[in-house]
């Protein structure tokens, strides 16, 4: 099945120039959101994932299905202030300013083998903070898994260097 054709071009969004990749139409296939968990799925089958951790919001849609497909649990990645119990917190810098992401401090256990899982891989600076907070917890992290990846934002190079091996199902140019 050819992904990339379940996956629209929407140009000048947010911004004229920017081309955004609206996974939207892939969410809706059953069949393209299904071979994306399973193309996901049998590259960490032999890993021994004990926990999924999804990045709010599309990565909760895409690691919530790949733990089940995995029969590991997941752990949420969320927004500031979401999650009602203490909490590790990481800020990280975005082109318009700076945003947190929380986990809560008890969602992984020392050595437990995740993988961080999100929809979209640009920059890498959100995959990169939600990293810092399982590391904190003491995970054990495998990687992280993108439906895309857009090409040329230094994403994977940044995640390369922190030492978290980037696996992406497709690329576009960014």
């Amino acid at each position: 099945m050819d992904l990339r054709s379940a996956v629209r071009a929407v140009p000048d969004h947010p911004r004229p120039g920017i081309t955004y990749r609206d996974i939207t139409p892939l969410l809706g296939d059953p069949e393209a959101m299904g071979e994306s968990v399973r193309l996901l799925a049998e590259a960490y089958e032999a890993h021994g994932v004990q926990k999924v951790a999804g990045i709010e919001a599309r990565g909760f849609v895409f690691g919530a299905a790949l733990a089940h497909a995995l029969g590991a649990g997941f752990v949420p990645v969320r927004k500031l202030g979401k999650l009602p119990l203490p909490t590790y917190k990481a800020s990280y810098s975005l082109e318009y300013g700076e945003d947190a992401l929380e986990m809560h401090e008890d969602a992984v256990a020392p050595g437990e083998r995740v993988l961080l899982v999100d929809d979209l891989l640009a920059t890498g600076g959100t995959a990169s903070a939600a990293a810092g907070l399982l590391r904190r917890g003491g995970a054990d992290l495998l990687g992280a898994a993108f439906v895309i990846e857009l090409d040329g934002l230094g994403g994977r190079e940044r995640l390369v260097g922190e030492g978290i091996e980037a696996l992406s199902l497709m690329r576009f140019e960014g």
